[in-house]
């Protein structure tokens, strides 16, 4: 019973901000909103979800099609009025989520942006002419991390650990999990104070203030922070024992991150990639391998399902955990991952 009310909450959530049109087309068919994952509205072009992994058109009658000509067309009306629910019929007051290109909801769904986009002095001042709007529904899946946590515990802390995945994976959702339990505590590990930077609002989903996803007692979050400054404020002012980021890369984040090991943080984060060897390509994030800074790398894939744990590797490129197809099908990829970790 608690499931089906969660997942009618999530319904409600989501019709409310669409356009008065889209919320008869989304209501005339059936839907598994745990298997929603993006609503794509584009100003007259066709309407698309992301739906259990899948891409289809939908119809005006609502039923999902791969036939792009019976697809509903999206109307400059349904934009606006959307847009109108989403920020309570006052845009401006929304200005400075609308500079980061999205707006977070309540339930913790992301609503990404694009339009025109303004500038003042080089930087950002806003985007106008809205005409495209992104939907991502938020989805918490409790107990999904409990594969991974026997390989990155040590004791009663944590391994250094980078989770590498490639877009739509679960990367988030699997630190999302690992932040919670970590935090809670479980038998044989005693809860960790955590600190998390959730630059995009993905993690905690922060609306008003307060993350819409359980997180876990012990976490304090940076919503809407960048990394890199919001790594150091939490170290100066919260005391974590684990800092917690999502999709690190730029030359800010990584000195940042030599920051949180020199300070005896435990560092988890997220990479988007398909491999160690994608990591490897990349100079900042080579130099973090090459010194061997995390000491576990998870890599995932969605061959099998979204989140499938594809390999966990230690620092120095031994296998910890392999997954019985990746035996079979990419034994060498794997060897030579280990080779360049070596």
């Amino acid at each position: 019973m608690r499931w089906i009310s969660l997942e009618k909450s999530r319904e409600n959530e989501i019709l409310k901000i669409l356009s008065v049109a889209l919320r008869r087309i989304f209501s005339s068919e059936i839907y598994d909103y745990n298997k929603l994952q993006e609503i794509r509205l584009r100003m007259n072009e066709p309407l698309i979800v992301i739906y259990d992994n899948r891409e289809y058109f939908v119809t005006e009658k609502g039923k999902r099609t791969t036939e792009c000509k019976k697809a509903y067309m999206v109307a400059p009306a349904d934009i606006r009025e959307t847009l109108e629910y989403i920020s309570n019929y006052s845009l401006y007051a929304y200005e400075d989520e609308i500079r980061q290109g999205f707006i977070t909801i309540q339930g913790g769904h992301r609503v990404g942006l694009a339009g025109k986009v303004i500038l003042e002095s080089g930087m950002i001042k806003s985007v106008r002419h809205i005409s495209f709007i992104n939907i991502r529904l938020s989805h918490q899946v409790k107990g999904c991390c409990k594969k991974v946590l026997p390989y990155i515990i040590n004791g009663n802390e944590t391994f250094h650990t980078l989770i590498i995945s490639p877009p739509r994976c679960g990367k988030t959702t699997l630190l999302r999990d690992m932040i919670r339990m970590l935090s809670d505590g479980f038998p044989g590990f005693k809860g960790n104070t955590i600190g998390v930077v959730d630059e995009r609002s993905e993690i905690g989903a922060c609306y008003k203030g307060v993350p819409q996803n359980d997180i876990g007692i012990r976490t304090d979050i940076l919503d809407c922070c960048p990394k890199s400054y919001g790594m150091l404020m939490l170290i100066r002012s919260m005391s974590p024992q684990i800092i917690a980021v999502d999709e690190i890369g730029s030359r800010d984040d990584i000195d940042a991150i030599y920051s949180v090991i020199n300070c005896g943080c435990k560092l988890i984060a997220t990479v988007h990639g398909n491999s160690i060897d994608d990591i490897r390509n990349r100079p900042g994030l080579r130099k973090l391998v090459d010194e061997r800074i995390f000491e576990r790398y998870i890599v995932l894939s969605n061959r099998k399902r979204t989140g499938e744990i594809r390999t966990i590797f230690d620092d120095r490129g031994s296998v910890l955990f392999m997954a019985e197809d990746e035996r079979l099908t990419s034994a060498y990829e794997n060897e030579a991952a280990v080779a360049e970790l070596s």
